[in-house]
């Protein structure tokens, strides 16, 4: 096997070998460039190739743009919060500021490290009453009842997460394939346009109640893992965030390059082997950018659905925070808009690197 010695036909100096080391250093951090910056960590680039070694001036200009600017930019908006917050007055008293919100946060938090001691007692409880019962001979008595507290915070946020996934989920299985179908069959996109751009605009409010009628004469026997509220607010952001995915698949696969397609012919291709060989490899970046936008939508809908539906999730919480209307309702609404935000955030950040990770094109 050759060596970077016998290459360069001579033996590589201690600075030349430092140089290669450094090249190396340099050609990983440049690989991992893309998948950093898809889940928002473009701004660690700079600080690893000062680290390996590189131009620091320049490197620093790129962190500056890339994390010093929105830093900035974030720190302005919490100024200009904090000051312009205590003007403006509600029913319920001044607009909290940043301090009044992050104490907010520490309740939240409190109350779910309470409750969590409560959940273990609970159950720590229940165990030594069936022990005791073993004991006297009576195990025909002994059970274990769930927990029924209030759901915590942590456990609301999840909620509404399994909640958009299986809208998300459901959406997908529904909308890749009429994509598909649309962009190759010019018959059925002239079918199904007009259905689309019908009740590609309905709000989520409109279809709730005909989603909860008709959900609650079918799902009858509900189960405690997937309750109606849940299925109810799951449906409605199907049918509202589908829309952008199958209009960008229709549009990827009916911009895929003919020859493809007359490769398929001339080769005598089924038409599942044309599809998951030929189609769906082109189309993969439109497509992704569908699901992208289909999630954004969904977890934008789901707050509406989870108020009407008292899904317990984020929704939820929002409409009982303003139902209660204490003094720290406020800020718990915008500690909830906060949360909304950043979890939309960390969201779209997750379709980007898989976008990136299934597709030639890089996502920024």
């Amino acid at each position: 096997m050759s060596t970077a010695s016998d290459f360069m036909g001579h033996e590589l100096s201690a600075d030349e070998r430092k140089v290669l080391k450094r090249e190396k250093r340099l050609a990983r951090i440049t690989r991992a460039t893309g998948p950093l910056t898809a889940i928002g960590l473009g701004w660690s680039v700079p600080l690893a190739k000062i680290a390996a070694g590189d131009d620091a001036r320049s490197n620093l200009q790129a962190l500056w743009k890339g994390l010093g600017v929105p830093l900035i930019g974030i720190l302005g908006f919490l100024i200009v919060w904090a000051t312009l917050a205590p003007q403006v007055q509600t029913s319920l008293g001044s607009v909290p500021g940043p301090v009044q919100v992050w104490e907010q946060v520490e309740s939240l938090y409190g109350d779910y490290q309470r409750t969590q001691a409560d959940k273990a007692a609970f159950y720590e409880r229940q165990e030594i009453r069936n022990q005791k019962l073993i004991e006297a001979g009576h195990a025909d008595r002994v059970g274990i009842r769930d927990y029924t507290g209030a759901p915590t915070y942590p456990e609301q946020i999840f909620t509404s997460l399994k909640t958009v996934f299986l809208g998300f989920l459901l959406a997908t299985i529904i909308a890749v394939p009429l994509g598909i179908a649309c962009g190759l069959s010019s018959t059925i996109n002239g079918a199904l346009n007009p259905l689309i751009q019908i009740f590609k605009p309905v709000s989520p409010l409109a279809w709730l109640p005909i989603v909860t009628m008709i959900v609650s004469a079918l799902y009858v026997n509900a189960s405690d893992a997937l309750p109606k509220s849940m299925v109810v607010s799951a449906i409605t952001v199907t049918l509202c965030s589908l829309w952008p995915t199958l209009i960008n698949t229709a549009l990827g696969v009916a911009s895929i390059d003919k020859d493809l397609v007359n490769v398929g012919k001339v080769l005598q291709l089924p038409t599942s082997k044309t599809i998951t060989k030929l189609v769906l490899p082109s189309a993969m970046p439109l497509i992704f950018t569908g699901l992208r936008l289909s999630l954004g939508v969904g977890w934008m809908v789901l707050i509406a659905a989870e108020m009407l539906a008292q899904n317990p999730g984020l929704g939820k919480f929002v409409w009982d925070e303003f139902q209660n209307g204490s003094s720290d309702s406020l800020a718990r609404i915008i500690v909830a808009v906060i949360t909304i935000g950043i979890v939309g955030f960390i969201l779209d950040r997750i379709m980007a690197a898989l976008q990136s990770a299934f597709t030639f094109s890089s996502t920024r």
